[in-house]
């Protein structure tokens, strides 16, 4: 007997970002190159491990660790499909700017969403998710911002997000569960800590401390 749709999304979606992570922690070094036949075979097998049956209940091993990692959000698992796809494909890496993008939209709505959600204010933006209307607007918005800028990586994930919501295909309603959870945002908030500490370190870089030009040595010699 099949388990629900909602469980079976949520329980392939957490297999799939492992498995993403797996062939990521065994890749080259060369982000372009397709992944080796020993990393793939290593993903196959830990594929088939997730999905064993454990236990008295007989449940598959990802449902044990879902109770840890609850639902993942549609935006992690398909950019962790998209990782995937370009590690076993060797198709070329998503351009920097438009990782950066939803880096920066997930970082900056975790900052506000996470802490009202938990009650440090008086207004709860996470109710928006139910279908308000300020919530379809920041989106229209964004999506076209993006768009209008070059940048299809975003407007294509909320899309996606979007279309899950309307079916239904996770156990919650909110379409903020949809979009980000907070794997994703502790990985966004990172990377663009990660980003800003790099450019203040080449905009305070001395700019006297030039590395010495070759030619000129030569000629002194």
């Amino acid at each position: 007997m099949l388990p629900p749709l909602t469980d079976l999304v949520a329980l392939l979606g957490i297999t799939l970002v492992l498995c993403a992570g797996c062939l990521r922690l065994l890749g080259r070094r060369d982000p372009v190159a397709p992944a080796t036949r020993w990393a793939r075979w290593v993903t196959a097998a830990m594929f088939l491990i997730l999905w064993c049956p454990v236990g008295e209940a007989h449940l598959p091993l990802v449902a044990y660790l879902r109770g840890i990692s609850s639902d993942l959000s549609i935006t992690l698992v398909a950019m962790a499909c998209m990782d995937a796809c370009r590690r076993l494909f060797g198709l070329h890496a998503l351009a920097r700017r438009e990782r950066m993008s939803v880096d920066v939209a997930v970082a900056a709505s975790a900052l506000f969403l996470y802490p009202l959600a938990l009650g440090w204010g008086d207004w709860d933006l996470y109710r928006w998710g139910w279908g308000g209307a300020g919530m379809w607007a920041v989106l229209l918005t964004l999506s076209l911002l993006c768009w209008a800028r070059g940048l299809r990586l975003l407007p294509v994930l909320v899309a996606l997000a979007l279309l899950a919501w309307t079916a239904g295909l996770l156990e919650s309603t909110n379409l903020w569960d949809y979009l980000m959870d907070p794997w994703l945002a502790t990985a966004a908030l990172l990377q663009c800590a990660k980003e800003g500490s790099r450019k203040l370190q080449a905009a305070w870089r001395p700019i006297g401390r030039r590395e010495p030009d070759p030619l000129s040595s030569r000629r002194v010699s």
